[in-house]
């Protein structure tokens, strides 16, 4: 049964026909009972092998692992066996200090990030029983149980953020993906659900062909399972110390045995005291100080709101040279703002604020308040915004599509939200991938005006739908040159990364009147910029990876300082794909964004980077951040939107979010770094 298998890059090229034909189902009827058992057999259960929870004194005699507690074990054998018992309590003490307080602190950090993955429970189980060739129905709040292809699809919008990096939720349709397309980028993939993301809007039916290990989310789980996580580079220099204080234990040893054998001294005589020297060589307080230096230093992040999972990740801050950051999520909000209007007329206004919330945000023209029909130009554009939108936004919270959010909060910015209420939709022709644009007919329930189309959508499909357009209250005839002067309007929002949508209006959709656009943005977090400031001026390199395209991950890092326009360059997913490892090396200090990435381009950045000898950071939120939050040398994930793959991952989690709690992290690491290097040095001269 092996024709079976069918992966979603071949399945999206293939027609729905030959999916069925593929894997012997029926889209109308699904499996029957026996084709499921027997697939269930040899597909397994719709679900992700998870390494069983270790055991709470397992995880405690982890604790006796380090070579220098081994080492000191070993020198409280030899002194009972040699009769120095006082040598032997003490050591003992010394070690039963230091793995209680290294077990304790982790135990604790584990508590915490178990308490904080209830704050953002599932809000439904994958159904475990799914097999390939079965059929499942999509609404809107469904979480995709499989990858699944589509063969009916009606206004089906799914969030992918989490899994590609794209900001703005998928629009997904049933053709075949055949264009001349590659389909190396899972953003290409139109008519695949993947398995873990969450549909926003609209409906869908499709057929099962990828469960448990064989989806996509399962291939990134199994990535990750893959990669190793590295030792931090204070485990490397402790486990080097105790490789050397062990040979010149033992080098002692036969050292001072031989040479008292030699000049006549009894055998047990001279290795009794060889021994004692050997271990009064050993620094007992090491451990003691390194264990209890960390676990103070964990106790003040947890004051930050930062769980740091492991003792030595807290060293391991102070040693970084680069961060990569992910974009969607990190060090953006993933919500979409207004942020910038265009009326047909020329007339501009500017939008404070961001997110969903739209208390303290202001839109302005020239300093003035847009407040109801102030402006009308704008006011026009406004309105159509909020009454041609089938999302709603309730204390900040976003039921729909995000473009569509922002409009409405710029809406209740300019306290025109309640037009929403006094227009009444009769007529709704809603937005597909092929039209890219939206209208509604309605009419004024509280005037006699007569009912009017409102349309939304991309700048050159509404412009080519318009006859006229509206300057000082007038229509003109929209001829070339109007035309070419909007079209470049377009063109400057969107230079600076801006989202632009376009508005008209008109009693017919064969005679529109253009009234201006919107330029919206997924607005970076607060104190972000400030954070990365600091970072570098450190001498850290800040890298962005994102699965945006290459003007949003520009415009975004500009604004966020981590590149100057000429000084460093963007390399595309597919530019690491036709790179070899040498190449890679030779260019990647340059790079400041990677955009177009999936999870095994941020894989490979980073075991670059390290291959260069970067201790490198990754901060990340998603699925697909996940196989490269563990094979960093410390994985940084979200608390509040990370999801619970990237947390299992990491090593450190932001409680809030907080980018500038990594720069807070960094310091805090360098201070304990120069605190251990120093007793070191104390502990060895004396």
């Amino acid at each position: 049964m092996a024709e079976e298998v069918l992966s979603t890059r071949v399945a999206a090229k293939l027609p729905i026909e030959e999916v069925q034909r593929w894997l012997k189902t029926d889209a109308l009827n699904g499996l029957n009972e026996a084709d499921v058992r027997t697939r269930s057999v040899l597909h397994g259960f719709n679900e992700l092998l998870v390494e069983e929870k270790e055991p709470i004194y397992k995880k405690y005699i982890d604790q006796f692992k380090n070579p220098l507690i081994v080492l000191l074990l070993a020198s409280a054998a030899i002194s009972v066996l040699t009769g120095q018992l006082d040598d032997a309590v003490s050591i003992a003490v010394a070690i039963l200090i230091v793995v209680t307080v290294a077990f304790v602190q982790e135990y604790r950090s584990e508590k915490s990030l178990e308490e904080l993955s209830k704050l953002v429970p599932h809000r439904q189980i994958f159904a475990r029983d799914l097999v390939p060739g079965d059929v499942v129905t999509l609404n809107s709040g469904d979480r995709v149980p499989a990858d699944i292809r589509l063969f009916e699809a009606v206004e089906l919008q799914i969030d992918e953020s989490s899994f590609t990096g794209e900001t703005v939720p998928a629009r997904k349709s049933t053709s075949q993906s055949t264009v001349g397309l590659d389909l190396k980028s899972l953003n290409d993939l139109k008519n695949i659900a993947f398995m873990g993301t969450l549909v926003q809007r609209g409906r869908g039916k499709g057929i099962v062909i990828g469960t448990g290990q064989n989806s996509e989310f399962g291939d990134v789980f199994g990535l990750m399972k893959a990669e190793a996580s590295p030792k931090t580079p204070l485990q490397k220099s402790m486990d080097h110390l105790g490789k050397q204080l062990s040979f010149y234990s033992f080098a002692i040893i036969i050292f001072i045995f031989l040479i008292g054998v030699i000049c006549g001294h009894k055998p047990l005589e001279m290795f009794t005291i060889a021994v004692s020297l050997a271990v009064a060589a050993i620094p007992e307080g090491l451990p003691i100080v390194v264990t209890v230096t960390l676990a103070l230093g964990v106790t003040r992040m947890a004051r930050r709101r930062v769980i740091v999972k492991k003792l030595p990740t807290v060293e391991t801050l102070g040693c970084v040279s680069v961060i990569c950051c992910d974009k969607t999520g990190t060090l953006t909000k993933n919500e979409m703002t207004a942020v910038h209007v265009i009326a047909s007329d020329g007339t501009e206004a500017e939008v404070s604020g961001v997110g969903y919330l739209d208390a303290g945000g202001l839109c302005t023209v020239r300093g003035e308040a847009v407040i109801g029909n102030s402006h009308p130009q704008i006011s026009r554009i406004i309105q159509i915004g909020c009454v041609c939108n089938s999302s709603t936004v309730v204390n900040g919270e976003l039921r729909g599509q995000p473009t569509e959010g922002a409009l409405i909060v710029l809406a209740k910015k300019a306290k025109l939200f309640h037009v929403r209420e006094e227009y009444k939709i009769t007529e709704e022709m809603p937005f597909s991938s092929e039209t890219k644009w939206m209208a509604v007919r309605c009419y004024s329930a509280t005037t006699n005006s007569p009912a009017v189309y409102y349309v939304k959508g991309a700048s050159d499909r509404v412009l080519a739908m318009c006859s006229s357009y509206l300057k000082n209250g007038q229509t003109k005839l929209l001829d070339s040159a109007s035309v070419e002067a909007f079209k470049n309007d377009a063109k400057r929002m969107a230079s600076s990364g801006l989202r632009v949508i376009a508005f008209a209006e008109g009693v017919a959709m064969s005679d529109l009147i253009y009234v201006g656009m919107v330029g919206l943005l997924d607005p970076p977090r607060a104190g972000v910029r400030e954070s990365v400031e600091t970072v570098r001026s450190t001498g850290v390199q800040v890298k962005m990876i994102t699965g945006d395209a290459l003007e949003t991950a520009t415009a975004v890092a500009q604004r966020l300082c981590l590149c100057e326009s000429g000084n460093n360059f963007a390399l595309s997913g597919e530019d690491l794909d036709q790179m070899n490892t040498v190449d890679l090396e030779r260019v990647i200090g340059n790079v400041s964004i990677f955009y177009r990435a999936s999870p095994k381009h941020k894989l490979k950045i980073v075991k670059s980077l390290q291959d260069l000898g970067h201790v490198v950071a990754m901060t990340g939120d998603g699925v697909n951040d996940a196989v490269a939050l563990k094979k960093a040398d410390i994985g940084i994930a979200m608390g509040t939107t990370g999801t619970d793959v990237s947390k299992e991952a990491a090593d450190m989690i932001l409680i809030a979010d907080d980018f500038s709690s990594i720069r807070a992290a960094i310091e805090e690491g360098k201070g304990i770094f120069n605190n251990i290097r120093n007793f070191v040095r104390f502990q060895l001269s004396t």
